[in-house]
């Protein structure tokens, strides 16, 4: 039997999270945070709306996965995020010793992955889920602002 929650699946969520934030003309990032098969939290970019540099994707779930499961450590929990984390939330996702990220597009100027250790070590890292939508919300959202 095929499992229908599958990485594709919860990227697709994070997608719609993406596009929340397009719609609020911030950076269109989305995220969701998965534990056992269920999303326990979802983020998109809020710097703008919030006035806030630190109001990522990530940063807005890792606060409602903490707050869901009532404890600062993600243990056996995966964040899908539809763009490679920046330094800043791969080092919130290393305090949270989550389990898995799962990214969508690389982040070539920003991504954290450019650098050694910055993720905790136990933390499975897998891209390219999606990458083609996710990349292409970007560039649609950058091409707009030009």
């Amino acid at each position: 039997m095929i499992n229908p929650f599958d990485d594709e699946y919860f990227m697709r969520k994070a997608l719609e999270e993406a596009e929340k934030a397009y719609a609020l003309d911030e950076v269109p990032i989305g995220a969701v945070i998965v534990a056992n098969n269920v999303i326990i939290a979802k983020g998109h970019n809020l710097t703008e709306q919030l006035n806030d540099v630190t109001a990522h994707a990530e940063m807005q779930s890792i606060t409602a996965a903490a707050e869901n499961i009532g404890g600062k450590y993600l243990k056996k929990c995966t964040m899908y995020v539809t763009l490679e984390p920046c330094t800043m939330c791969a080092g919130a996702l290393n305090w949270s010793q989550i389990s898995k990220v799962v990214y969508g597009a690389r982040d070539e100027k920003r991504g954290a992955l450019r650098y050694e250790g910055v993720f905790h070590p136990t933390t499975e890292i897998t891209g390219g889920v999606l990458a083609e939508e996710c990349g292409e919300l970007v560039k649609r959202f950058f091409k707009s602002k030009r």
